[in-house]
């Protein structure tokens, strides 16, 4: 029976009246209940505890034990633990589940507690809430994305989007129409986002449904997401009584951001947070790709969910964490502003054309750990004295990498920008000197751990330590010195728990001691007499509180240094992000000279002109498998022919040549370097792509009823600077309606949305919308046949292909060849009467007769009946080996003569 089963143990909180509640369980009681959404760590000890419903929840989630701890009217009290020395483990485990988790610590200490009468336990409190969007941790974290938490505002009739990262300080706003929500939120892939409980526009997701666009959601009382709360909050947080020189916020911005905020301030427990000036984001400014869309062009992940295979993982050539996050975040928003592109392009092209530059950016680079993550956490409390460490590594390396702008070709095209960059890398550089003289060279993950100040720096810890850590030492300098000034060669310093350190006399010297004024008598047994002195006391005394004394003055050095840190936290914080701008242009110039890519040129125009493209993800596959390169090809649309047409059989490369197209879209937009010898992009404001389908069990939709909706998005929201990838359209419904539907679907883009279009489709009938419609020019995959065989060339043409080889490419997928053979029959049969499958010809098929189902198609000649007619005869369990390779003659004979 599981524990929810079991009717003996308590689950639900009891009322703190109840029998049994200990002044322990009153406290966790009066904790838990203030924090009723999330599973309690109460600390008690080295362990962090759960009781009743938490401890059974907990217990299950992490597969721990679930144990019991005293009675509440008559019931068991469930409890389990985790130690908190490895709290982190099983911390990570609950949020990747969803759960929040409050972190209960003692508050109190023991002289506080007399001070009040030592009435109760001490004081514990919730120091900190863990939730999915709030983790800051590496351990917690992967170190090359960003864990966002997103909030979503509502005011005046509008809608606005706020997302954070804790864990890097970055946060911005959007104004957001109400249809482009779920877009937005699968561009962020936030890991959790907050909601008003109360109905409206905001109210997104009315039973937690996440649709896959967001890890978890909450919901939080509507007066959380009020606009002038919103704008005070903001406002305090930065220290200012007016956000316009920021950014230009709506009421519904300040909305989300307020509501954003008052969730890191609680969860947080009121430490300061330390966050980048808020950046108001326009959609405008973005190329708006719905979630279907990224999904198909798997962007970040692939369909399966994996991040090995996306075109994200193809390009990743990046040396940092920061850098690896500043790329997923580029591809997944590209930008529609030449301008900007070009200065990203610039960058790149400045690393590609300049090896030696390169090479040394690429080595200083390899030595900048995550700046931004360690920030975060010590402008939070969390951080240790590796955080300032890597602080201090950052910016050692940082001013390598202002020598190697130094050093570069005066005439490389971003040199404003390397300038720029150069001056900001050299700023906290006397910072770093300071952390190298501060810290030793093993440093603990904690501060409370203490021993990471370098011996030297500071003369009082090197003395309090030396008590520490030197006692025995300094214990028998003493009793060497009392030997000397007593002619006492047996006198001992001792310790025992009663009297601590002594000093320690046979009885014969009873009388020299005594009458010393120097050693006070302690003690007298039968064999020897004990006694103290000032000086033995005053050394005890130093010694017993030196361990406490050198950590706390460790905690005092750490927290100055912190502040120091802290206080150039917006230089370093601009470091970092110039370090990781470096690390995106130089990846994509290493990789653009290992597979040959271009710089795209991006215009105003409505022309997309790709010479010789590639896929980026495909080629990279076919080059680790040592199989055949790939097969490039060209695509040139403009305002005179914007729709392409494309047939040709399955496998020949038809959803390759539509994706990888999209893919350099979505690249040169991001400002990388893209695979085509050439590239020229009048600039794409929204990308749509449907290639493939599946249904929604979730929601009720089948396959086709998914493709319809996608495609009635696509109808709906295009315009002339879109660009729309579509892959047969109408295929899940019967033969006529699909091909209806894709005809008025075509006419539709041409006439109506006039955006550039490449629509792959088998109904080899469309190829007559050529003659109809001006803009439209028909492609197709070329294949050659040899010897009954196909080859596919992978090759676009112009021109419509007549036939999909349906049927040759079921053979080399394994259908058995008398299923192939009827098929091939069915095939000719509709062909010649241009009619669906007629009555005859069904009964002509074998497949469906249960008597002739195991018989060849073809009609049986005189041998071949002979041949079926002996191979009953024969019994293969009396045969010997040689009677069996006879009868396999006399078989192949018949074959041949048959």
């Amino acid at each position: 029976m599981s524990a929810t089963e079991d009717k003996s143990i308590l689950t639900t909180l009891p009322d703190a009246s109840a029998s049994g509640i200990t002044p322990m369980l009153a406290q966790y009681l009066e904790v838990k209940t203030a924090h009723p959404d999330s599973l309690l760590f109460y600390r008690m000890g080295d362990f962090y505890e759960l009781f009743f419903g938490d401890a059974v929840d907990a217990s299950q989630a992490l597969d721990i034990t679930l144990t019991r701890r005293g009675k509440v009217d008559g019931y068991d009290v469930p409890m389990c633990g985790v130690p908190f020395h490895a709290a982190e483990t099983y911390l990570s485990r609950l949020i990747r589940k969803g759960f929040r988790v409050a972190i209960c610590e003692q508050t109190e200490n023991p002289e506080a507690a007399r001070k009040r009468g030592n009435k109760g336990p001490l004081r514990r409190d919730v120091v900190r809430i863990v939730t999915p969007g709030t983790l800051v941790e590496d351990e917690f974290l992967p170190p090359r994305e960003n864990n966002f938490l997103a909030a979503l505002g509502e005011a005046g009739g509008a809608s606005s989007l706020a997302w954070v990262d804790l864990s890097t300080g970055e946060i911005m706003v959007e104004s957001i129409d109400e249809d482009r929500i779920e877009e937005s939120l699968a561009r962020l892939q936030a890991a959790e986002i907050i909601v008003s409980d109360q109905p409206g526009k905001g109210h997104l997701f009315p039973e937690g449904e996440t649709r896959g666009l967001v890890g978890c959601v909450s919901f939080r009382p509507a007066r959380d997401f009020d606009s002038t709360s919103g704008q005070k909050r903001l406002c305090d947080l930065y220290g200012v009584t007016t956000l316009d020189g920021m950014a230009q916020m709506t009421r519904s911005d300040l909305a989300a951001a307020g509501a954003l905020v008052l969730y890191l301030d609680q969860t947080q427990k009121g430490r300061a947070l330390r966050l980048r000036p808020i950046e108001k984001r326009s959609s405008a400014g973005i190329l708006e790709m719905d979630p279907a869309s990224r999904r198909s062009l798997e962007i970040t992940r692939t369909l399966s969910g994996k991040a090995q295979g996306s075109l994200l993982s193809a390009i990743d050539d990046t040396l940092t964490s920061a850098g690896a996050r500043l790329l997923a975040a580029r591809i997944a928003a590209p930008l529609t502003d030449p301008g900007e592109i070009n200065a990203r392009l610039d960058l790149v092209e400045t690393l590609k054309s300049d090896p030696v530059f390169r090479d040394e950016v690429s080595s200083a680079l390899k030595s900048i750990p995550d700046l931004e993550r360690s920030l975060s956490r010590l402008g939070l409390g969390h951080g240790g004295p590796r955080d300032i460490d890597a602080i201090g590594r950052g910016i050692d390396a940082a001013q390598r990498l202002s020598g190697a702008i130094d050093q570069r070709a005066a005439s490389l095209v971003a040199s404003e920008t390397l300038d720029r960059m150069a001056s900001a890398f050299r700023m906290p550089a006397a910072l770093a000197g300071r952390i190298r003289n501060t810290l030793g060279e093993t440093l603990p993950l904690l501060a409370r751990d203490g021993g990471f100040i370098r011996q030297g720096f500071h003369a009082g810890l090197d003395d309090l330590r030396a008590l520490r850590d030197e006692s025995k030492r300094l214990i028998a300098g003493l009793q060497a010195n009392y030997c000397e000034v007593t002619g006492i060669t047996s006198l001992k310093i001792k310790h025992n728990n009663v009297l601590g350190y002594h000093i320690e006399v046979r009885n014969t010297h009873a009388d020299a001691m005594l009458a010393d004024e120097r050693f006070i008598h302690r003690q007298t047994t039968a064999q020897a007499l004990r006694f103290s002195t000032t000086e033995l006391a005053d050394l005890e005394r130093e010694m017993s509180g030196a361990a406490d004394k050198a950590l706390a003055l460790e905690l005092e050095l750490f927290a100055e240094l912190a502040d120091e840190v802290m206080a150039q936290a917006d230089q370093i914080s601009t470091l970092a992000h110039d370090a990781a701008c470096l690390d995106v242009a130089a990846a994509s110039a290493r990789l653009a000279e290992r597979w040959n890519y271009c710089r795209p040129e991006l215009n105003t125009s409505t022309d997309f002109h790709i010479q010789a493209g590639r896929h980026p993800v495909v080629e990279q596959m076919l080059g680790r498998m040592g199989e055949h390169p790939f097969v490039a090809n060209t695509c040139h649309l403009s305002e005179t022919d914007r729709v392409w047409l494309l047939t040709g059989p399955n496998m020949a490369g038809k959803s390759t040549f539509l994706r990888q197209n999209a893919l350099i879209a979505v690249m040169a937009q991001a400002g990388l370097y893209v695979p085509a010898e050439t590239a020229v992009i009048g600039m794409v404001d929204r990308l749509f792509c449907r290639v493939g389908a599946s249904d929604d069990l979730a929601t009720g939709r089948s396959t086709f009823m998914v493709e319809m909706v996608e495609t009635a998005a696509i109808l709906n929201r295009t315009g002339e600077r879109s660009l729309v990838i579509l892959d047969e359209i109408g295929r899940g419904t019967a033969t006529y309606d699909g091909l209806s539907l894709a005809w008025a679907v075509v006419e539709y883009l041409h006439e109506v949305n006039r955006c550039r279009t490449l629509f792959a489709t088998h109904y080899h009938e469309l190829n007559a919308l050529e003659r109809s419609l001006d803009a439209l020019s028909t492609h197709a995959m070329t294949v050659r046949e040899w010897q009954g065989d196909i080859v596919f060339l992978h090759e676009v043409a112009p021109g419509g292909a007549d036939r999909s080889y349906g049927i040759h490419v079921a053979r080399i997928a394994g259908i058995p060849q008398p299923v192939l053979d009827r098929a091939e029959a069915v095939l000719q049969s509709l062909t010649e009467e241009n009619a669906p499958l007629s009555a005859s010809v069904v009964d002509d098929l074998p497949l469906f007769s249960a008597e002739t189902n195991a018989r060849p198609v073809a009609g049986k000649s005189e041998e071949a009946e002979a041949a079926l007619t002996y191979l009953d005869s024969l019994l293969p369990d009396t045969m010997t080996p040689l009677e069996a390779l006879e009868a396999l003659y006399a078989l192949k004979k018949h074959r041949n003569e048959a």
